[in-house]
């Protein structure tokens, strides 16, 4: 065995959720299953856009993982997916690409399941992919605002925090008001959910329909939303 010369002082990361150490791995005794499982957490994380999914297609030509799943590897991957599936860890819908199966592959995350709700019934499509089969693991979904969306699209990853963040926000602020500050954030360039946050306490203070805001949104001055509750966390 090779030993391992250490980390380096500066480094990437990919996070994980807190559950996957307490719900989910102390369940995985399949070392593929864990394999596949963390190499699905770092594809997604470097993604960019939305939706966020890895193909079968990625996983299979992804060198580093396919080395570690020794000499049967292809086979080994198919049964650490059908695993992660069956454990509720994954979701899995097959799309049809020139007239070939695309096995597309999601966390299973609030956000997701809606996303992957909507390509099965045909509210959402994808570049170059249309339905082609049924998801192998059954769905449960929940009526979810557009809200998550939009924020994963401009602004960053959604959380499980964040997602509670942006739920209580919806439920104090009338509606409406969420999406206009996700709108002048993108515009202003300053992506944070902190500056949204203080955006929406300053319209409930001020007023949403004052001259500032009514001006123009390149016009406006976007420090004036880093103050209040929110103001010393906001940085550009």
């Amino acid at each position: 065995m090779k030993k391992f010369a250490g980390f380096p002082a500066k480094m990437q990361f990919t996070p994980l959720p807190n559950l996957f150490f307490s719900a989910i791995l102390p369940d995985i005794s399949d070392i593929a299953e864990l394999k596949t499982t963390l190499h699905i957490f770092s594809s997604l994380y470097v993604k960019r856009g939305y939706p966020r999914f890895v193909t079968y297609q990625e996983l299979l030509h992804n060198q580093s993982l396919m080395s570690s799943l020794g000499d049967r590897a292809e086979e080994s991957l198919r049964h650490a997916l059908e695993m992660a599936l069956q454990r509720g860890t994954i979701l899995h819908i097959r799309l049809d690409r020139d007239g070939a199966a695309e096995d597309l592959y999601f966390l299973n995350s609030e956000s997701d399941r809606q996303v992957v709700a909507r390509i099965d019934n045909g509210e959402l499509t994808l570049p170059g992919l249309k339905t082609g089969g049924p998801a192998y693991a059954d769905i449960e979904t929940k009526p979810q605002p557009n809200i998550f969306a939009l924020y994963e699209e401009n602004i960053g990853i959604l959380t499980p925090m964040i997602a509670d963040e942006l739920r209580e926000a919806e439920k104090l602020y009338p509606e409406g008001w969420m999406r206009d500050a996700i709108k002048e954030a993108v515009n202003q360039n300053i992506r944070k959910k902190s500056y949204i946050l203080a955006m929406l306490e300053r319209w409930a203070t001020e007023g949403k329909t004052d001259g500032a805001y009514q001006r123009d949104f390149k016009k406006a001055d976007p420090d004036k939303y880093i103050k209040g509750k929110y103001g010393h966390i906001v940085r550009r």
